[in-house]
């Protein structure tokens, strides 16, 4: 239990929080947040949950006693996948390792492709179009994005995304904070 306490520290600092910004992100004091990060204080699972979230990792990081590094992702070990409410089909391209702050991605639009729902959330995204083309709208403005342009903006802004065309589109992402 003891390494736990150190590795809130080592993650907090590896992600340039301060005790103040993790509290404000908690909803937990920023005494009780000292107190954890020396081993003064025992821990509710709901607490490091919190705790968890605001550092973006899952809680079972904490308990893993064995650093999971595997920094390559072979193209056998790359499985696509789909999202509920998304019609885009999605393969991480990402290595895995404690304080990962980067979601690369790559993203196929079927064709005539649209995302109807507006996102907006916290962080950063940049596409790379390695095949076709494809229209982001962000913040109401329309970006016409062809083979080999990228685009990179604040992910706060609500944004959509459409293949306009009869053939697929394939996108390279890379997302920050991770999400997937």
């Amino acid at each position: 239990m003891d390494e736990i306490y150190k590795k809130i520290r080592e993650l907090r600092l590896q992600k340039g929080l301060t005790l103040k910004e993790l509290s404000e992100r908690t909803e937990l004091s920023i005494s009780f947040l000292s107190q954890v990060e020396r081993g003064a204080t025992s821990l509710a699972i709901t607490s490091l949950k919190k705790i968890a979230d605001a550092l973006n990792i899952k809680i079972s990081e904490f308990f893993d006693d064995t650093p999971n590094e595997n920094y390559m992702v072979k193209a056998s070990e790359q499985k696509p996948f789909n999202i509920k409410g998304s019609e885009f089909t999605y393969v991480r391209l990402n290595g895995e390792f404690t304080g990962r702050t980067l979601e690369p991605i790559l993203v196929t639009l079927a064709p005539s492709q649209k995302q109807t729902q507006k996102y907006g959330h916290s962080g950063e995204e940049f596409y790379y179009v390695l095949k076709g083309f494809v229209i982001f709208n962000i913040d109401g403005k329309e970006y016409v994005i062809r083979e080999g342009d990228s685009i990179h903006f604040p992910s706060t802004c609500p944004h959509t995304v459409e293949n306009p065309f009869n053939e697929e589109s394939i996108l390279i992402c890379v997302l920050t904070p991770v999400i997937f």
